[in-house]
């Protein structure tokens, strides 16, 4: 059976998605040591700060 050639538009799409999958392990492998590096006044603080509050919340 012959391989088919991708369109441009589906080469495009293949390598973008890998490269997101990749961005997205990437993202997730975060150190535990590194919270304390961030800036406390961040957003990633903030979004922390007010998901704590929910989950304390329900509790």
């Amino acid at each position: 059976m012959g391989v088919t050639r991708l369109k441009r538009k589906d080469r495009r799409n293949k390598t973008v998605a890998r490269a997101e999958v990749q961005f997205l392990k990437l993202g997730r492998n975060i150190e535990l040591g590194s919270r304390n590096k961030m800036d406390k006044d961040g957003q990633i603080a903030k979004n922390n700060e007010i998901l704590d509050k929910l989950a304390s919340a329900t509790k």
